[in-house]
This record gives structure tokens, sequence and C-alpha cells, in this order.
């Protein structure tokens, strides 16, 4: 277990630090291309995501289970046979979409609401079949444990993307426009770590075997995965161009309608999505852990497995939601010098909760054989976002986004629990999650008023730094003080020197 945690720990230091940089490259983007051209981007990258999640999304995870499976049963062959099927899968796929789409350019450029959407579009097609197969490499090391070559190529891939969207931006001065030079960016980041994870995939002794016996199996498990997240994308996708359609129903002009798109997805749920560096991390570690053990039936270790998970999820949502409740806004206004964004972080930290718990039980139940099951509580969550979408822009203008994501997530968030509880016998979290809510409850009434005092005396920067930081300090003593989280136990286990291997004696 101590192995488990040093690795989820690593995992995490790439993962941040990855997240990190997006971060950094996302503002840069907002503040080079404006709200209206990071929208342009958004809703580009946005169905380009659709055909990448057709082509190989569902294969990654069911890959890892399915190598996981192999492993505990002691089956290299079967590892092999694995991999060679879900590339040749990922192939019949992105192969065909990429010629069908370049042969029907014309039409099918006409589904954007600004044409400039398909230009970037077809710079990212490029990349479709490599980034799949790219994937499906990543799901093998996935499987075979090899968390820190998975997480080095991601962090390469991101390094790569804001390096040349960076140097075409700032030096190449031609007539292309901006927003075309980040999508070439994406496009070169997408080929470089497909190559080195191929390097790397031949160097470590990746090989390719006959299908036979993997193929249906494997396309069958990973259909609802795949039908999952190829549903989220186009969910994406079609939000992208009716969101903006219903806020110019709602009186917005075309220009205001995609640069209020813009704020929501290009500022504010990159800040919201911020816990899913950890989780993802969490579950990056655990599902091959969680696989094995599931099919080894050792149900004590799988429900110690989930309850851990769990209870570090909700500590992940519940230190965060103060620090955007008290500084939401004044982030939004350093990161973005956008008001709007940063009143819009501050509403919405209530999302993060159910976000974080949809995250991770729906890769724990994916570990565990329940993708049917998943795609359904998908299904419903993403009914009540479209409802939301279509229903409240008039309303609410851009918060009818956020709003719709709250509804779905909590759908999501309570189905998933409901089932994770009955395939473990029963969650042991609740006590946990009220104990958790008690203590961060009076650190963020304190955390407001400090801000609104200190915000009187003080200018903008010192002022937001001194709130953050005294929120932070309140939040580890309110931790100590309700026993949720061991300091002493936390620093011990990871930074205890080894004990020096004593001198033989001559």
């Amino acid at each position: 277990m101590q192995n488990l945690y040093r690795t989820a720990a690593i995992v995490t230091v790439f993962a941040a630090f990855e997240h990190c940089l997006g971060f950094l490259y996302r503002i840069i983007l907002s503040r080079m291309l404006g709200p209206e051209g990071l929208g342009i981007y958004q809703v580009a990258l946005s169905v380009f995501a659709v055909f990448i999640t057709v082509s190989s999304s569902g294969l990654p995870i069911t890959l890892s289970r399915v190598i996981s499976k192999h492993r505990a049963r002691g089956s290299k062959q079967g590892v092999h046979s694995a991999t060679t099927a879900a590339i040749l899968i990922s192939l019949l796929f992105s192969v065909p979409i990429t010629v069908i789409l370049f042969a029907l350019r014309k039409p099918f450029t006409g589904i954007f609401s600004d044409p400039r959407c398909g230009d970037l579009f077809y710079i990212m097609l490029f990349s479709l079949a490599f980034t799949s197969l790219y994937a499906i490499i990543r799901g093998s090391f996935w499987g075979n444990k090899r968390f820190f070559a998975y997480s080095l190529i991601e962090l390469i891939e991101e390094i790569i993307m804001i390096a040349v969207g960076v140097f075409l931006l700032l030096f190449v001065s031609s007539g292309i426009a901006d927003a075309n030079k980040a999508a070439v960016a994406v496009l070169v980041s997408y080929l470089c770590s497909f190559a080195i994870a191929l390097v790397y995939f031949i160097v470590k002794g990746g090989k390719l075997r006959s299908p036979r016996g993997e193929f249906l199996p494997l396309l069958k498990s990973s259909l609802p995965v795949t039908a999952m997240r190829t549903s989220s994308s186009l969910m994406n996708s079609f939000i992208s161009v009716l969101f903006p359609a219903r806020l110019i129903a709602a009186g917005f002009s075309s220009s205001k309608a995609l640069a209020e798109y813009g704020v929501v997805y290009g500022m504010v749920v990159p800040v919201i999505m911020i816990p899913s560096t950890l989780i993802s991390s969490i579950a990056l570690v655990l599902v091959p852990e969680l696989s094995e053990s599931y099919y080894k039936q050792q149900k004590e270790k799988v429900s110690g497995l989930v309850e851990k998970a769990l209870n570090t999820t909700l500590l992940v949502a519940a230190l965060l939601i103060p620090l955007f409740v008290v500084c939401g806004e004044g982030v939004g206004i350093m990161l973005y010098s956008n008001a709007q964004s940063g009143k819009l972080i501050e509403s919405s930290a209530p999302i993060l909760l159910p976000m974080s718990i949809t995250m991770i039980c729906t890769s724990l139940l994916n570990s565990m054989n329940c993708e049917r099951h998943t795609l359904v509580f998908f299904l419903l969550g993403s009914a009540a976002m479209l409802a939301c979408v279509f229903f409240l822009p008039g309303i609410l203008g851009s918060g009818a986004l956020l709003v719709g994501m709250a509804c779905d997530f909590v759908i999501v968030a309570v189905c998933s629990l409901f089932l994770l509880g009955k395939k473990t016998g029963k969650l042991r979290s609740g006590k946990y999650f009220l104990k958790l809510v008690l203590a961060m409850a009076p650190v963020t009434v304190v955390g407001v008023l400090l801000r609104d005092l200190l915000f009187l005396y003080l200018n903008y920067l010192p002022a937001l730094m001194i709130t953050g930081i005294s929120v932070m300090l309140l939040q580890a003593l309110a931790l100590s003080a309700f026993r949720l989280f061991d300091f002493r136990a936390f620093f011990k286990r990871f930074f205890k020197k080894k004990p020096k291997k004593a001198l033989a004696r001559p």
C-alpha cells in the first residue's frame, strides 16, 4: 500500500506540473486570442475531441483492465494480443473517419456557426490516427503499471504544445490567424507524443501478436465507455453550437455569444477542473490495482481501496471549495483580467464536490466491469444539462452552462455512489464527509470576512495573497483539530530517510 501512495504522489507531481503549464498556456491564449478567438479555438477543439473519442477513447481504460486480468493470470501472450487488438480497432475507426471528413470538407464545415472554426478543425484532423494510436500505447503503459512513462510523455506533449504555440504566436507574423497557429501547436504536440510513446513501447519490449480471442471481447467491453465518452464529446460540441445560438435568441450578438462561451469554457472550466489533476492521478494508479483485486475476488482489499479513493477525493474537494468561494473572483481578475470569469469561478465552487465524486466513481466502476452502468448514468446527467442549456440562457446568461454542469454531476454522482455501495457491500466514507463539512464551513466564513476586511485596507494583489495563505493555514488547523489528516504521519511516510546500511566489520 505504501508503494501505491508513493506512486500516486509521483504521478500527481507530474500531473500537477502538466496542469499548471496547461493553465499558463490557457492564460496566454486568453490574452492573445481574446474571448472571441478563444471561443473559436474551443469550439474547434471540442468538435475534434468527438472524433478522438470515437476512434479510441474507450480502449485505453478497457485495455488496461484486460492487461491487468492477463497479468493476474501470468499470460504475457494475452497482454501482447490485447494490445494488438486495441491498435487494430483504433485504426479501423480513425483512418476511415479522417478520409471521409476530408472528402466531405465543404458540407461538414457548414455545421460551425463561424467558418473559422472549420479551418482550425481540419488542421487538427491530420493528427487523428496518430493520437488514437498514442492513446492505445498509453493504455498499455497504464495496464503494465508503467506510470512514470505514462506521466512523463503526457508532460512532454504539453510542453511541446506550449512551446510551439508561444513561438508561433509571438514570432510568426504571417497572414495566418492567431487561432490557426494555436491549432498547429496542437497538431505538432500530438505527432510528437505519438512518436515518443512508440519508441518507448518498442524499447520496453512491446510486441504485436495475433489478436485472435481478444479482438471481439475488447471491442465489446470498450463500446460502452466509448459510447459514454463519445456522447460526452458530442454533448460538448453540441453545446458549443447550441449555447451561442440560445444566447443569440435571447438577444446577444453573435460576437458576444461566442465571447460568453469562451469565458465559461476557456476561463472558468479550466479552473474548476483543478481537482481532476489529483483525481486522475489516483485513478491512474488505482485502476490496475483495483482490477487485479477484483478479478482475484479479494473483496476486503477492493472495499479498502474504494474507501481510500473516496476519502482522498472528498478531501481534495473540501479543501478547494473554500478557496474558490473566498478567492475565486480575485483569481479570475488576476489570471484573465476578466471580472466576469472571477464571479463565475466563485459561484461555481459547490460544483467541485459532485464533479470530483463523479470522476473517481466512474473510474472505479469501469475498473470493475460496470461500463454499461456508467453509460446510463452519463446519459441521465447529460439530459439534465441539455435542458438547462436550452431553457436557461435567457434567464441566467452564461450561468446556464454552470447550472447545467451542476445538475449533470449531481445526478451521476448519486447514481454512481449507490452502485458502488452495492458492489462493495457498504460505503464507509459518510462519516468522514460529515466531519469535513463541519471543519471547512467555519473556515469558509472566516475567510470571507477576512477577505472583505483586507480588501478595504490593502491593494488587490497583497490582499488576495494574504487571504489565500490564511485560508490554507486555517484549513490545516481544522484538519488537525478534527483528526481528518495526520500531517506527521504524512511527512514521515513520504520524507522518511532510509536507514544507512551498517558497515561490515573487518
